[in-house]
Order: C-alpha cells, then structure tokens, then sequence
C-alpha cells in the first residue's frame, strides 16, 4: 500500500512521533495507519502523544554567533527543572549552531536539517531528548541575522536578542566592538523597543496614537477649547516622547555610567573612538514563552470533572 506526505503529516498527528519514525513506521506496515500507529508504540516513541496536550510554556533562548552571523532560537518544555537540565541546554546549543551554519527556510526546514556534528536531524535529536526525559519539547522559532552581529541571553534564558550593524570587518573584530555590541543588545533585554528608529514606526501605527492623543487632549478640560493648530503642536511634541519610549536609537541608554545619553550616540561615541563607522540595523529579541498560554490546573474543577 502505498503513502504519501499527507499520510505522514497524519501519523505525525496523531502519534507526536517525529517525521522520520512516522515514514518509517508506515513503511515497514506497508502504508497501513492502524499498524503504524501501533509499530509506533510498539517502539516506545508515540508516547509523545499523550505528552502533547500538555502545555510547553517554559524552555530556553539560545543565541549563537560567529563572524558571518547570528542566530536565536527558542525551544519549549514543560517544566523549569528540565529547562535548567545538561540534556536540554545541550540541545539548544546544538540546534542554535545549527541554524547559524545551514539558515533554514523555516522550522519545518530546520527540522529536517542534519545537526551540526551530528548524523541525525535535528527533529531526531529533539526526540532523542525527549524519549530520555519524556516531557513535551519543540522548537517552536529562530532567526538569524547575517553580517557583524551581537547577541545576549538573559538570565538564563529568559530573553535572547540579536543585534546587527553595518560596519567593516577590521572594526568587528575589536574588543571594543564585541563590548559595544553587548551594551546595545542588554538595551534591548531590558528595554524592549518596539522599532529600531522613526522610520521603522509604521504609518498606521503613528496615526493611531495621534488620534488617541488627541482624543486624550479633547477630554481634557484644560485642552478642549484650545485651537486645532495648538492641539497639532502638542501632538507632534508627544509623538517624540513615543518615539523615544519605542525606538532603540533613541531610547535613554541603561548604562549611564558609561555613557550619557541615547544609544545612537553611544553607538557614535564608540565608532568616534574607534576611527570607524559604526550604525545600527536591525535586532530580534524574543522572550521565552511570550504568547504561550499557559495552562492552570484547578484541582478541585479537576476532581468534579471526574466525578
């Protein structure tokens, strides 16, 4: 009997096996889904089945990069404990090299990837994993940013950030770069901008603030009655506080006590000292489990449940 991708999709499904165990499973039961289902069973590896509904909301941020670039990747598990675990942190350090080295399409793509000094995918070696400690894993994003990058990872793990910039290879190589690149990305840890500059604000998003800023000024008596004109200036006087709270360029920087001001010109006061030009383009910061629901159990609706 024949299968195709779908079927293996399916299996996939319905077993939380990984991709390569599924297509094996429905080749030695000649396509058969029911005998797959049980092949796979039989193997100790649809155990992930049963592991799936639970939420995986903890997990870890890995960061990695070289000369060429860097990458971020985020994987899941269900608990701390298993996060902190040798085992765990090995594999995140072992998919993370791998993104930096292969830049997979996607996840699916990166799943499919042999690990970086390895003779297993990178889906088989996050199964391998998980038949040792048997607790829902996935490697749920990763970015990776090509040219003279930065990267930091928060507490272990809680946070990662990549940061790019524009620069010649004689300048990346400094100490005081790799410093100044750290600096901007812990900025970024810890202040969470939402745009790298004005230009990066979406019109739609600038023209809605307005809006409420001016719908804020109307309900205030002091406001109200003052001229269209009037009401504009102030506006745009907020709009630069926005873009100051928003955008890292312009965002105060954190260490003070290395430099007074925002991180533009801490960015400029490093390039100036260097002899070099320096400029900021773009970073990813992503933390562990933001947009995962995590699941709370009620013991008592629990026991109801059953009763």
């Amino acid at each position: 009997m024949a299968f195709t991708a779908k079927d293996v999709q399916a299996l996939r499904e319905k077993t939380g096996a990984g991709m390569m165990d599924c297509k094996k499973a429905l080749v030695e039961t000649d396509g058969d889904m029911d005998k797959a289902v049980d092949f796979l069973r039989e193997k100790g590896l649809a155990a992930a089945a049963k592991k799936a509904s639970r939420v995986a909301a903890e997990g870890t941020v890995a960061a990695y990069c070289d000369a060429n670039a860097g990458a971020l990747v985020e994987i899941n598990c269900e608990t701390d404990f298993v996060a902190k675990g040798a085992p765990f942190i090995a594999l995140a350090k072992t998919v993370v090299e791998t993104v930096a080295a292969t830049k997979p399409a996607d996840v699916d793509a990166l799943l499919a990837t042999k690990a970086l000094g390895s003779d297993k995918t990178v889906e088989e070696e996050v199964q391998e994993v998980f038949l040792a400690l048997r607790e829902n894993m996935k490697v749920r994003r990763f970015a990776v940013v090509e040219g003279h990058t930065a990267t930091y990872i928060h507490a272990g793990g809680s946070v990662g950030v990549i940061v790019a910039f524009d620069t010649d290879d004689a300048t990346a190589a400094k100490d005081e770069f790799a410093a100044m690149g750290k600096n901007v990305a812990m900025q970024v840890a810890a202040m969470n901008p939402a745009y790298l500059d004005d230009a990066s604000v979406p019109a739609e998003v600038l023209e809605k603030e307005k809006g409420i800023l001016i719908a804020q000024m109307k309900e205030d008596p002091k406001m109200a009655n003052k001229p269209e004109q009037v009401l504009a200036k102030i506006v745009e006087g907020k709009v630069g506080k926005f873009y100051k709270e928003n955008c890292l360029v312009n965002q105060d920087f954190v260490r003070s006590d290395l430099f007074d001001g925002n991180v533009s010109g801490y960015v400029a006061s490093v390039a100036k000292a260097l002899g070099a030009d320096i400029k900021l383009k773009s970073f990813v910061r992503f933390e562990k489990g933001e947009g995962i629901q995590k699941r709370e159990d009620n013991f008592a609706d629990e026991v109801a449940s059953m009763m």
